[in-house]
């Protein structure tokens, strides 16, 4: 564990109607969900005070990429927001691959019994959750922060 930055840090799953938001412990055990942000003009806003709610160093920003590692609709929009928290925010702000991340989460919310109606609420927390936890194991297992720094620029 060399190389693990210690901090909390902030796992953000952006989507066009919520944004699901997770937070880890400063040694980075554990992922757990925090909130689902509606999708508005106050989303930046509210990613960044709950950022500042929980003392995080750094927010780990989806990517949604197709299976091929391409780049879709989606992931231009999660950009466009990295980049928009980033101009707004002086903390680091990094774009991570999060293929399968719902899909991980719907998974896990129908194992434990939920159905995709009754998950809607906190399925995007539960992504959210998903891809801070493998961000965070890459950065162990590699030593090196996972993804890549979001390019600075408002919506």
């Amino acid at each position: 564990m060399s190389g693990f930055r210690r901090g909390v840090r902030l796992g953000v799953d952006v989507g066009k109607a919520r944004v699901g938001v997770a937070r880890c412990d400063p040694d980075g055990l554990l992922a757990t969900p925090v909130e689902t942000v509606p999708r508005d003009d106050a989303a930046v806003a509210r990613v960044l005070a709950l950022a500042d709610e929980h003392g995080a160093m750094e927010i780990l920003i989806g990517l949604p990429l197709n299976l091929r590692g391409e780049e879709t609709a989606s992931t231009t929009d999660a950009k466009e927001f990295a980049g928009a928290v980033a101009a707004a925010s002086d903390l680091s702000v990094r774009l991570v691959d999060e293929r399968l991340s719902t899909v991980s989460a719907h998974a896990a919310l129908r194992q434990s019994g939920r159905s995709q109606r009754s998950s809607r609420s906190i399925v995007d927390q539960v992504a959210a959750v998903v891809l801070l936890q493998q961000a965070l194991e890459v950065e162990k297992n590699s030593g090196r922060p996972p993804g890549a720094p979001a390019p600075q620029e408002s919506l």
